[in-house]
């Protein structure tokens, strides 16, 4: 069995945000055949790929044809993250060709060439929760609440169909925060918004809630530090044997007040929240609580312990926000955080 460093790697979306997290820890693998495909346009992502090790890169409008010629010969890995992953897009036949389709030919291409497929499904498939948020609940029985998440939960449906889930693996990413997100505009995690609102106004705004139930702040999600999810995306594509959809995610849930509370001791400031209305538009459609069932990912041999909110929020903002760094430029992370060779 060939060990990283052995393979040739295909990550689309390897610009991005946790794409890049995922080529920078198959570095820290010692693995540098990859190919990286994204759509690099107009915004700042490029700037997370100069510190990283790769031998090509691909615009995502030729990957298809290119892989289809036999131009860019053969993968042993091929991690699809690439995808339009705002849950705010409108445009239903944009999302359906880039998240939906574009997914299905890659898929259809890699299984016919033997490469293991590993791609990005989402957590917003589970829609409001109500059906629960197990890795395991019949897919027949989720709603997601938007055009997004419904693009993700389309492929993982037509996977299931096509009989691939016994041979792919879907990751349901949860709330992941971390390095490398400076582009992604209003996407961005809350805790690069907090630090820069604590930086700007020296507080940090949070939606009020509009149920009884959960006080202002006291909305929860299971929030996942990026160098933990690329770590168990790494154990899942390691081997043919994991197959099916797994939960990406802490398994805990936490609140918004526990996470504002994390970036203002990181940052030494005492803690000042404002809560603010939430735009009449998404109120409908708010999760109030997340929190993934990592039972599945946990019985597929991955034992790694999961970095806390307030460890990983402070190696994020001390790391990379106050000294304006990407992954790969740093001197080094702290020993809890270092990553195995595996």
């Amino acid at each position: 069995m060939k060990t990283w460093p052995d393979k040739r790697v295909l990550v689309t979306g390897g610009a991005g945000f946790i794409g890049s997290a995922l080529v920078w820890a198959l570095n820290q693998r010692g693995c540098e055949r990859i190919m990286v495909c994204d759509r690099l346009g107009t915004d700042e992502k490029w700037r997370n790929l100069v510190a990283l090790r790769f031998e090509d890169y691909v615009e995502a409008d030729d990957l298809l044809s290119r892989l289809q010629s036999g131009a860019l010969g053969k993968f042993d890995s091929v991690l699809h993250l690439g995808a339009c992953s705002a849950t705010t897009e409108t445009d239903a036949g944009f999302l359906i060709r880039n998240n939906y389709e574009f997914t299905k030919e890659l898929a259809t291409w890699a299984l016919a060439n033997k490469s293991r497929f590993v791609y990005a499904s989402s957590a917003a498939t589970y829609g409001d929760g109500s059906a629960g948020m197990s890795d395991s609940t019949p897919l027949e029985a989720l709603r997601p609440l938007n055009m997004y998440g419904y693009s993700k939960h389309l492929f993982d449906l037509h996977a299931q169909q096509a009989g691939w889930l016994k041979r792919i693996a879907g990751l349901k990413f949860f709330n992941v925060y971390g390095p490398n997100e400076d582009h992604k505009g209003e996407m961005r995690s809350v805790v690069h918004k907090s630090f820069s609102q604590v930086q700007e106004h020296g507080a940090i705004r949070l939606f009020k809630s509009y149920r009884r139930d959960f006080a202002d702040g006291e909305q929860k999600r299971d929030f996942l530090y990026v160098k933990d999810a690329v770590e168990m995306t790494l154990h899942l594509a390691a081997t043919n044997r994991a197959a099916g959809l797994f939960n990406i995610g802490s398994g805990q849930a936490r609140t918004w007040n526990q996470l504002a509370q994390a970036v203002f001791t990181a940052i030494g400031k005492k803690p000042r929240l404002v809560y603010i209305e939430m735009p009449a538009a998404i109120r409908a459609k708010y999760q109030y609580f997340t929190q993934a069932d990592i039972t599945r990912l946990r019985r597929s041999g991955y034992s790694r312990r999961i970095t806390s909110l307030e460890t990983a929020v402070t190696d994020y903002v001390r790391n990379y926000l106050v000294p304006n760094r990407r992954l790969g430029e740093t001197m080094g992370a702290p020993a809890e955080l270092k990553h195995s060779k595996s």
